[in-house]
Parts: structure tokens; sequence; C-alpha cells
């Protein structure tokens, strides 16, 4: 068993467990420039955390495809029919694989007695699909999203439902996440924080530090396990 207090590893999903390039080639099948990508992912995280703040609440697929629908119809002589391209990008989502440093990381930190679980502001749905496609879904032992607090993370409501789903208090809990306002929400409500960098160089000082810091699953591995 881990040697601290910690018990639990969080893990977030998009971007940190999933690898979301392969959708730029949604986009480019559509007749849009794949580097939208990004401008249309962070404007769903926009739109999802706006409605968190209003009380008011959507699921991921609803808000990604309103999200699309937007930007397509906004791209200057782009002429598509925006209900088709947006469910054609949407699709690419059960297509998704892990980053390659995650199947033999998640692994590892199960074999060392860590227990895992995943919150995510997508689904339980895709999530168990990408985990059973990498091998390492027995690993987890409970998935969450944020149709249970109906709440998205980074409300404290995210992160309580997360720990109290697996029976343990955030203070010993690590949240694993590649955004810093995830690292930071997770602080703020009492757990630690790790974050993978995965290329950043950079983490906002307006918000909470993490407890850890790595570039990738691996070395997180290395961190975590060595203090054992």
């Amino acid at each position: 068993m881990p040697a601290d207090q910690h018990q639990v590893l969080v893990f977030d999903v998009n971007e940190t467990l999933s690898d979301l390039a392969p959708l730029r080639g949604r986009f480019e099948d559509v007749g849009a420039p794949g580097h939208l990508l990004p401008t249309w992912f962070a404007g769903v995280l926009r739109d999802g955390f706006a409605l968190t703040a209003s009380g008011a609440y959507a699921d991921f697929t609803s808000v990604a495809h309103d999200g699309l629908r937007t930007l397509l119809s906004g791209l200057e002589g782009w002429t598509g029919d925006e209900e088709a391209a947006a469910r054609h990008i949407l699709d690419g989502l059960c297509q998704l694989d892990v980053h390659p440093d995650v199947p033999h990381s998640v692994r590892k930190l199960s074999d060392a007695g860590y227990r895992l679980t995943a919150m995510t502001n997508g689904s339980i749905a895709l999530t168990e699909r990408l985990l059973d496609a990498a091998g390492v879904l027995d690993c987890f032992e409970a998935l969450s999203d944020v149709h249970g607090p109906r709440c998205w993370k980074p409300a404290p409501a995210a992160y309580h439902y997360a720990v109290e789903r697996v029976g343990v208090g955030p203070e010993q809990a690590i949240l694993v996440a590649v955004h810093p306002w995830d690292i930071d929400g997770a602080r703020r409500v009492g757990l630690d924080g790790a974050w993978l960098r995965r290329g950043a160089s950079v983490y906002p000082r307006t918000m909470t530090p993490p407890s850890f810091s790595a570039q990738d699953l691996e070395e997180l591995v290395r961190v975590l396990v060595a203090d054992q």
C-alpha cells in the first residue's frame, strides 16, 4: 500500500488519459481546419463551466455539439451541413485511444497499492470504452462523471462526489490531471494534485500549485512509487 496518507488516485480523462489529437482529422473530414480542435475544446469547457456557475447543467455531448455548430457556422466560406458535421466529429470520441504512457503506468500504480478511480466532465460510457480498449479497465474500481453531481469540475461538489463514491475523504486522494484549473479545483477542496505537463512548461501563478508535477504518467509512477 502507499506509505503516506494517500490511498486513491482520481484521474481526469479528457487529455489526461485520452489523446484528442485524432479529432483533428475529423475536422478536416468536414472541410474545417484541424487546428480548430483546441479552440472548440476550450469553448466546450468554457460553456460547461458557465452553466455550472449559473446553477444550470448540460452534459458534455450536448455542450460539445452546440459548440461545433457555432464554430462551423462562423467559418468563412464553409457551406457544409452543421448537424451532420457536428455528429461526424463527435463520433470520433468513441474511437480515441489513451496516450502511450497510460496502460503500463496505470497498471504499475495499481500494483503498487493505489486505488484508482476516474472523474470526467465527459461520460462514464466513453471512459469505460477508452480504458477497456487500453486493457486497464480492471484497474479502476469506480468511474464517475458529472451527471452524478450535475455540475462540471472544477465545482467543489464534483470532487466531493468522486471521493465519496470510493469511500475516502479528500485528504486521502490525489487528482491526476493535465489541466491546471482541475488541479486548482481539487486542491481547494482538500485533495492533493498531480499535474501532468504533457509538453507544457508553465503553470499559472494565479492557481493553487500542484502537490506533484511530472511530464507524464511514467514519471509520476517514479515519483509516487519511489516515495513508498
